[in-house]
């Protein structure tokens, strides 16, 4: 950690951890932003009749400002604070506790303008309880099938959730989403852009087949790996950080949590994880068979959204922040790789 100046920025200090990133750019340097971010979180306490201590922790990314809160008499709140792009978020939470409730963490305050948030402290984190050893592979078959869940519950709301600012990238305009990533990225090298031009036509067929199971668009966490969620007591599953998020085809966020569960306990789990994640989709008449399909091609369409979600940092001296070009590049030629399933 390193220490910041706090001049007009409220009580301190501030610890600070930058991560990796030591040079990115966040308003965190603005001393008014700070003081007025500062302020606004003690008000938005203070309507609860609470107070802040002395201690606050920062931790600035490209990608947001998150600053934990000790609570006077005890307790913690996190303040988050989204790039512009990204500033959905603060709306979104606030819809998804009317909507998802059970599944959500209710936000104590939003200020949807400036895109930030003051919220709970949600419990312990789903990867200290896997690092522990208080939760095994079968654990993250009933995220799955519960994080499923709530994307068929969400449905309904698809339009809702793009009127707040949530990026649109349904499944029929994926292939207009390729196009502009395509056309926007610096960074490609000729070899790499020309092979994905010549991937187009395939892509628009599965865009087309994965349209035809019938599944409706709903919300894509994009992101939704094991920091992203809290497990309760009574098993039940809390999702949270939306800022990678688009209104997609639901299947685009399988990649990401079942990655991570392949990752710590080898690639014979994917057939279970993927089928516990379809397990609430199916009816309707659809096949295991068609199901498993559409998994597949989502899988691969998944990374437009990844791509698309490195777009959304905080504004930076020069007009593509290199952290964002280079992760939308990698995530672009995944489109080139066969997916495992």
């Amino acid at each position: 950690m390193q220490h910041e100046p706090t001049e007009a920025a409220g009580p301190g200090p501030f610890e600070v951890d930058r991560g990796a990133y030591e040079d990115a750019s966040t308003p965190w340097a603005d001393a008014t932003w700070r003081a007025a971010a500062c302020g606004w979180i003690e008000d938005r306490l203070a309507d609860r009749g609470l107070r802040t201590a002395a201690v606050k922790r920062v931790r600035l990314r490209p990608w947001s400002v998150l600053i934990r809160v000790s609570v006077g008499g005890g307790g913690t709140v996190w303040f988050k604070a989204n790039p512009p792009a990204g500033a959905f978020e603060a709306p979104l939470g606030a819809a998804l506790a009317r909507w998802v409730p059970v599944h959500v963490l209710e936000p104590i305050a939003v200020d949807a303008e400036r895109g930030w948030s003051l919220l709970p402290h949600g419990g312990e984190p789903f990867r200290d309880l896997l690092d522990r050893g208080a939760a095994g592979p079968g654990a993250w078959e009933e995220l799955l099938r519960q994080y499923a869940a709530v994307q068929r519950d969400l449905t309904p709301y698809a339009r809702d959730m793009e009127l707040l600012g949530v990026p649109g990238a349904r499944t029929a305009a994926l292939p207009g989403v390729f196009d502009r990533l395509l056309a926007e990225n610096p960074a490609l090298p000729s070899a790499e852009r020309g092979k994905l031009a010549a991937l187009r036509p395939r892509l628009v067929e599965w865009c087309a087949e994965l349209a035809a199971v019938g599944i409706a668009d709903s919300l894509d966490h994009a992101d939704l790996h094991d920091r992203q969620v809290f497990r309760t007591r009574h098993g039940r599953f809390v999702f949270f950080d939306w800022g990678d998020a688009s209104v997609s085809h639901p299947f685009c966020s399988l990649p990401v949590p079942v990655g991570r569960a392949c990752d710590r306990y080898g690639p014979q789990m994917l057939p279970r994880l993927r089928d516990a994640y379809l397990e609430p989709w199916t009816g309707a008449g659809r096949t295991a068979v068609e199901l498993r399909r559409a998994a597949r091609l989502a899988w691969r369409l998944a990374a437009l959204g990844r791509a698309c979600s490195w777009g959304r940092l905080f504004p930076a001296p020069s007009a593509a922040p290199a952290t964002g070009v280079a992760e939308s590049t990698r995530w672009l030629l995944e489109l080139l790789t066969e997916p495992p399933l």
